[in-house]
């Protein structure tokens, strides 16, 4: 498919090797905090939210739930440059916007104060937007829009829904933690335990303890990661990736370890919590995002200023 027209190619970025580029597309709500004008578009149509966004093209947006996580980015791209300035396996950040472009002047404007290195602003109005993710080769879709996030996911798209919160910005390297089932994994397990308790999904596990477990959601966006790591020594690493799932280490731990193994996809660090909050070892490891599907421990993650996005 063709872009659409409205796609604004920011030529003050280098246009990645989308060939061979990790590209993540980022909806405006999801990048900045657009709550006050989302409020208006609402209460007040179109015209209205269009205008007001005319009026302050100049002033900056606040910085979203995503904006740390796409700043850690950049500045992986930039240590993978410093060791190899031929390297084309980059993150390439594009924006995927529900906006008229006469709205979205104002966001590009405030990429531009940020210093953020997004490389395309497509502005898609009155569309299903995540028809335009595969033209893109986008691995990952990160949006405050449920239904955007459930068609991208539909169409094979790993996605996860972002809530607006106030984010303290954490250092550098680049920090993602996955959960484990129907996230990184299938929710094959997690299907057993709801349907019939914890001991009959423990013993299917250990039943197939050799077997790895079916794909995730994730996986896809987790894989080229691991690879873009391999780059790095551990010690030097801009990269690093956690495992933090609900399971016991004991006797649900053993099948994840082996699965990941078989993937290929070294994780820095993994944490079985055996049904414990993740609030606290969340707050211990400050990651730029966090992708769960449970909305409880979205909201614990929340609780402790953690970014956090919903596999849904």
């Amino acid at each position: 498919m063709a872009e659409p027209e409205s796609t604004v190619i920011n030529t003050d970025v280098k246009q990645k090797d989308l060939s061979e580029a990790l590209v993540i597309a980022v909806t405006t709500r999801a990048i900045f905090s657009l709550e006050e004008e989302h409020k208006l578009y609402l209460e007040k149509g179109k015209e209205e939210y269009t205008r007001h966004q005319q009026a302050n093209q100049d002033k900056p947006l606040p910085p979203g739930t995503a904006f740390a996580f796409i700043q850690a980015v950049q500045l992986v791209n930039k240590k993978i440059l410093e060791s190899n300035p031929a390297e084309k396996d980059l993150f390439d950040i594009v924006v995927l916007s529900n906006n008229s472009p006469e709205s979205g002047v104002r966001i590009i404007n405030s990429a531009k104060h940020y210093g953020l290195e997004i490389s395309k602003f497509c502005f898609v109005s009155n569309e299903d937007s995540t028809q335009y993710l595969k033209s893109h080769r986008v691995k990952l879709f990160l949006s405050a829009d449920r239904t955007d996030v459930c068609n991208a996911l539909r169409r094979g798209v790993s996605a996860a829904l972002v809530f607006q919160q106030e984010v303290q910005a954490p250092s550098t390297p680049l920090r993602v933690v996955f959960d484990g089932d129907a996230v990184l994994f299938s929710s094959e397990t997690d299907q057993i335990f709801q349907e019939q308790g914890l001991e009959e999904a423990v013993q299917y596990e250990q039943a197939m303890e050799d077997v790895p477990m079916g794909e995730g959601p994730l996986k896809a966006f987790a894989m080229h990661l691991g690879k873009m790591r391999k780059k790095f020594s551990q010690e030097k690493s801009p990269i690093r990736t956690y495992l933090v799932t609900a399971r016991s280490g004991r006797d649900m731990g053993i099948r994840a370890i082996k699965t990941l193994r078989e993937w290929g996809l070294e994780i820095d660090e993994a944490f079985f919590m055996d049904g414990a909050p993740k609030g606290p070892i969340l707050a211990q490891i400050q990651p730029h995002i966090f992708f769960d599907d449970g909305l409880h421990n979205i909201q614990g993650a929340q609780n402790v200023g953690v970014p956090s996005a919903w596999v849904p």
